[in-house]
């Protein structure tokens, strides 16, 4: 999968602007505040139709503007199509090939992305909901089942949660009538579960040597953790067992929503023991691994994107990164500095130098 051109409109500090790509490595390199992560937050949100930056659709918008559009034209399959990403009045417009695409989720599978930036560093180090968060971002790619599992088991669990604190108040509400809320949410559950699990098993096989190819020290693993790794009538008398707890609190303390996710170095959690630096090479190894669990699914390599690359990792790391990487796989790296790159890698790359959003393709020499 190949971005050949994408078009900008009232895109953050870009009003007007429309770039050609190249189908293996892309350099985007300027000074902090240039416009240069506006450029790989429009390719992402094009993909997952929101933005890595912030939940607040409207900042993607241009100041004093109504309207923001994203396009690209994108390879897959040796087939080229056009993709359109309209944010206006508080609506997410989204079409394919000038088609309008009704459901979100029918969209989002479509454009494969894998993305670091230096926000990711919380997601060892901070709340599980966060590696949760990871886990449904990546799978929802992968398959657009898994977008309607999680809706409706997050569905189900919001009506079981009300229903908890309606029965504590008033003890002659069904519960016959939890009890079916309680089996549809297991059944969403063990569906999320098992692709959860079978895509951590998948990063599992590849993580601990991509770990040691880059960085050169550690046994590096990752272990999944749910509540939901029981039959599913072990599961049900879980729930039984806890609703006095749930009737008390008024909310479901069992359950996928409370799944996590650890990263192991050297037998020590990382989310305790480990430093910054290995948390974040954890986590590009993370990314890393996912680039072949996606090509196997979907028969095409994702795009991958390095926000801020050179502000993670030193020279020696950097061109290690690159190194293992198939030239298949088309990847954006943005740059305060492209001194941190060897000369063959800057030859073979596209340069392109952003100044106050001015774009300008450089010939490195």
């Amino acid at each position: 999968m190949k971005i050949d051109s994408l078009k900008l409109l009232n895109f953050r500090s870009y009003s007007s602007i429309n770039i050609n790509f190249s189908p293996n490595l892309n350099i985007i390199f300027g000074m902090n505040g240039s416009g240069k992560t506006n450029i790989v937050e429009s390719i992402y949100a094009l993909s997952l139709t929101k933005s890595f930056r912030t939940n607040n659709d409207n900042l993607m918008i241009m100041k004093n503007k109504n309207v923001s559009k994203v396009e690209a034209n994108i390879e897959k399959n040796n087939i080229k199509d056009n993709y359109q990403l309209i944010l206006q009045n508080h609506e997410k417009i989204v079409k394919i090939n000038d088609k309008k695409v009704d459901k979100l989720s029918d969209y989002i599978s479509n454009i494969f992305i894998i993305l670091f930036n230096p926000e990711d560093l919380r997601i060892i180090k901070e709340s599980p909901a966060l590696r949760r968060k990871l886990l449904n971002i990546e799978l929802s790619q992968l398959d657009n089942n898994y977008i309607l599992y999680l809706n409706g088991y997050n569905k189900i669990l919001k009506q079981r949660n009300i229903y908890l604190k309606e029965m504590y108040i008033n003890g002659t509400l069904s519960k016959n009538y939890l009890d079916v809320m309680t089996e549809k949410l297991v059944d969403y559950g063990l569906k999320i579960f098992e692709m959860r699990k079978n895509f951590v098993d998948k990063i599992s096989l590849t993580i601990g040597s991509i770990y040691k190819d880059i960085f050169e020290y550690g046994d590096l693993s990752i272990k999944y953790k749910s509540d939901y790794n029981a039959k599913k009538e072990d599961i049900l008398k879980k729930y039984r067992e806890n609703l006095k707890k749930d009737l008390f609190l008024g909310k479901t303390t069992f359950g996928i929503h409370h799944d996590d996710l650890d990263f192991i170095l050297d037998d020590f959690l990382l989310k305790e023991c480990g430093s910054e630096g290995q948390q974040k090479n954890a986590l590009i190894s993370f990314k890393l691994a996912e680039i072949e669990i996606i090509k196997s699914i979907n028969k095409n390599y994702p795009i991958l994107i390095f926000d801020d690359l050179s502000s993670e990792l030193d020279k020696n790391k950097i061109n290690n990164i690159l190194n293992i990487l198939d030239e298949k796989v088309q990847t954006f790296i943005t740059t305060t500095n492209i001194d941190f790159f060897d000369s063959n890698v800057l030859k073979k790359a596209k340069l392109i130098k952003v100044n106050n959003s001015n774009l300008e393709e450089i010939n490195y020499e």
